[in-house]
């Protein structure tokens, strides 16, 4: 069975209905945080906005464990699509959802000790801890349903289903902020409120996202258990998703030490850095709708054994995204002033951040390629390339760090990250053609 509708040419319009969803979708994600943290500050306490902030963080770091189901049910399911493989698009939905429900379960009956072992690592004030425990002896119930949305939303980007994916986070930010303030402000339940609010969002989120993927539950295929457990295929989704984990525990680790490091700083250069890397955080929301875009539309690609097909994706989305890329710079670049003014009433670190102003401007023309590559080769399921080239990057990176933040200090620090992403694009690059050869004609 073909699904006709992936084998359309690639074109500028289909790469912006993949991407332009998923730019508005994730614009709504700071405004989530900025709720819960104004209506708990209502409550005219510090400890309540401190426990909803460390809860928030603890949740994130469990629920990213599993975030290789996002990026490897994407180019999965995309290359099953190509390939004209409907029943295994269902089957790789099936997979995912399994995993997230035993992984969300284990959170469950392991709370006691993972939340221990939290605040041993980032110990609280007796006060904060308690209501922070309280958050999350509540929000812990939603893990198997937050997991299994990274499938849901992997699922819909897949099949170009990107309207699906805004249409599921609008859904989740209103009716989460909506109760935000009704539970907190109107019923006076505090943290407690906050953390229920969350709890409902995902669970009905989860169950509009099943509702958005009903088709894989049109007839038996579904639950073909002996294609669900088929031991090739599921050793195959095994080892892309434990690649892309190996990667992102890199990244993530990478960009931990940046910030460990801008504290050697001292107090004013860490703050500056920190509202510095909101505007990363911002570029990288941005980009993510492109990179997306090359994801479905390569791994599609590639499902179907078509190298042109494939290269036309790659560039087409690149092109969006790394001129997305520039463009952000620019403007952030020209109105970074400002909005360092409103995001800081301290002279001395609006001064400081102003002063390392230039590697915004920067970033996202250096970030842009390696973001895009990324993209691509999630996509294409190139995943054990990615492993190595992120461990040969970050070998770069703490070459840079240890020769330049003595030479430069901070803005050393800044020099460091870029070599980072450069490093990235270049071991990414270097592969492509190699790894393009392999696909089809």
């Amino acid at each position: 069975m073909t699904d006709i509708a992936s084998a359309e040419e690639i074109t500028h319009r289909r790469v912006l209905k993949i991407a332009l969803p998923i730019v508005l979708s994730n614009a709504t994600v700071p405004i989530l945080g900025a709720v819960d943290t104004g209506v708990v500050g209502q409550m005219g306490l510090a400890a309540p906005i401190g426990a909803v902030g460390i809860g928030a963080v603890i949740l994130a770091a469990l629920y990213w464990v599993f975030g290789f189901l996002r990026m490897g049910t994407t180019g999965l399911v995309a290359q099953a699509r190509g390939a004209g493989e409907i029943a295994e698009t269902g089957a790789l939905f099936m997979r995912g959802v399994i995993i997230a429900a035993i992984g969300g379960a284990a959170f469950i009956l392991l709370q006691g000790l993972i939340f221990g072992g939290a605040f041993l690592l980032a110990p609280a004030s007796a006060e904060v801890e308690i209501l922070a425990r309280n958050y999350l002896a509540i929000r812990i119930w939603g893990a198997p349903a937050t997991i299994a949305l990274f499938v849901v939303t992997g699922w819909l980007i897949a099949v170009e289903r990107t309207r699906g994916v805004l249409v599921l986070q609008l859904w989740m930010n209103l009716l989460n902020i909506t109760l935000d303030l009704w539970f907190v402000l109107g019923l006076g339940w505090g943290v407690e409120g906050v953390a229920i609010a969350t709890l409902i969002a995902e669970w009905t989120g989860l169950a509009l996202g099943l509702w958005l993927c009903r088709e894989i539950f049109r007839g038996s295929e579904w639950c073909n258990w002996a294609r669900i457990f088929d031991p090739v295929r599921l050793r195959r989704m095994l080892a892309v998703n434990g690649d892309i984990m190996i990667r992102s525990v890199i990244l993530t680790l990478s960009f931990t030490t940046f910030l460990f490091l801008a504290a050697d700083f001292g107090d004013v250069t860490l703050a500056a850095n920190h509202i510095l890397l909101q505007f990363l955080e911002i570029t990288a929301f941005a980009l993510d709708g492109f990179a997306f875009s090359a994801e479905a539309l390569v791994g599609n690609a590639v499902g179907a054994g078509a190298r042109a097909r494939m290269r036309r994706a790659a560039i087409m989305s690149s092109q969006w995204g790394i001129g997305g890329g520039i463009l952000l710079g620019v403007l952030f670049f020209l109105t970074g002033p400002l909005i360092i003014d409103i995001m800081a009433t301290a002279p001395e670190v609006r001064i400081e951040a102003r002063a390392f102003l230039i590697w915004i401007l920067l970033a996202p023309m250096i970030g842009g390629p390696s973001w895009m590559l990324d993209g691509i080769y999630f996509g294409a399921t190139w995943t054990r390339e990615m492993r190595i080239a992120m461990l040969q990057s970050v070998i770069v990176y703490i070459c840079a760090l240890l020769t330049l933040i003595p030479l430069f200090g901070n803005h050393g620090l800044w020099a460091a990250l870029m070599v980072l992403n450069i490093a990235r694009g270049i071991t990414l690059g270097l592969r492509y053609p190699k790894l393009e050869a392999r696909i089809g004609t």
